[in-house]
C-alpha cells in the first residue's frame, strides 16, 4: 500500500486488537474506513476484512464501511394509525403510536415503543377501520388516552438517551400527515402541546425520490418494489408500516444515500 496511513495501520491490526488501548481502536477503525471510501484500499479490501474478522471486530468495521456516516446518530421511525372511515369521520385520533429507534451507524433498530390509544370522541372504531388497519375495538379499549402515551413517549425518549442535547435524532415518517397534520391537529383540538422533538422530522417519500429519482405514488408499496424487497406484514399495521420503513433506509443507506430532514422549521 503506497499511503503510508494505511501501512501503519495494516502493521497496528496485525499487532491484534486486544495489544492496543480502545481509543486506538476507535481511530484504527475510523482511519481504515476513510480509506476504504476514498478507494486507496479497494485492491486489499479483501486482506484487510479477513485481518479484521480474525481479530473480532470484522463485523462493525464492515457495517462502518459499507456505507458513509449518516448526519444522525438516531432516526426515530414512527407511523400512526388513526379512527377513519368512509366518508371521513372528524376528529380523526390516533389509535397505534408506534416508533423504532434506528441506529445511524448501523441502520439497525436498537429500541421499540408500541401502544394503542384509546379514542375518545369516536370510541367505537367503524369496521372501515378495522378492516383497514387490523385495530380491533378490544385492542383500543380500556388503553391510555394520547395524552398519557405523549407522557410515556416523553420517559422512553428519556429512557433511550434521546432527549441529550448532544444526541443527534430526528424522526422519520411516510409522508408530512403524522406530524405535520395528525399529531399537532389532535394535540390542538384536546388542548395538549405538542413536544419539540416532533416539530420536525424526514418525509421518506421524499428522500426516496431524491434517491431513486421517482415518486413512489403508491408509499411503501412502491419504495418496497423500487427496491426489490418483500413487504414486511400487513399494510396500515402502524408497527410493520415502521418495519417496512427502516428496511427501505437502510437499504437506502447501503447504496449511499444520506438522509436529511425534509420538514420545514414550525
Amino acid at each position: 500500500v503506497s499511503d503510508a496511513s494505511g501501512c501503519s495501520m495494516i502493521a497496528l491490526l496485525h499487532t491484534g486488537a486486544a495489544k492496543f488501548p480502545q481509543n486506538l481502536l476507535s481511530k484504527s477503525r475510523q482511519a481504515v474506513s476513510r480509506l476504504f471510501s476514498a478507494g486507496v484500499l479497494k485492491g486489499f479490501s479483501s486482506i484487510v476484512s479477513r485481518k479484521l474478522a480474525s481479530h473480532g471486530f470484522g463485523a462493525s468495521m464492515a457495517a462502518m464501511s459499507s456505507f458513509p456516516p449518516q448526519r444522525y446518530h438516531y432516526f426515530l421511525v414512527l407511523d400512526f394509525e388513526a379512527t377513519c372511515d368512509k366518508p371521513q369521520i372528524h376528529p380523526q385520533e390516533i389509535i397505534e403510536f408506534p416508533i423504532l429507534k434506528l441506529n445511524g451507524r448501523t441502520m439497525e433498530i436498537e429500541s421499540t415503543f408500541h401502544m394503542y390509544v384509546q379514542p375518545v370522541v369516536h370510541p367505537q372504531l367503524t369496521p372501515f377501520c378495522t378492516e383497514l388497519t387490523g385495530i380491533i375495538q378490544g385492542m383500543v379499549d380500556g388503553q391510555p388516552s394520547l395524552q398519557q402515551v405523549l407522557e410515556r413517549v416523553d420517559e422512553w425518549m428519556a429512557k433511550e438517551g434521546l432527549l441529550d442535547p448532544s444526541v443527534k435524532s430526528i424522526f422519520v415518517t411516510c409522508g408530512d400527515w403524522d406530524l405535520k397534520v395528525m399529531l399537532p391537529g389532535q394535540c390542538q383540538y384536546l388542548g395538549l402541546p405538542v413536544a419539540d422533538y416532533f416539530k420536525q422530522w424526514i418525509n421518506l417519500k421524499k428522500a426516496y425520490s431524491f434517491a431513486m429519482g421517482s415518486w413512489p405514488k403508491n408509499g411503501l408499496l412502491d419504495m418496497n418494489k423500487g427496491l426489490n424487497l418483500q413487504h414486511i406484514g400487513r399494510p396500515h399495521s402502524g408497527i410493520d408500516d415502521c418495519k417496512n420503513i427502516a428496511n427501505i433506509m437502510k437499504t437506502l443507506a447501503h447504496r449511499g444515500f444520506i438522509f436529511k430532514q425534509t420538514s420545514k422549521p414550525f
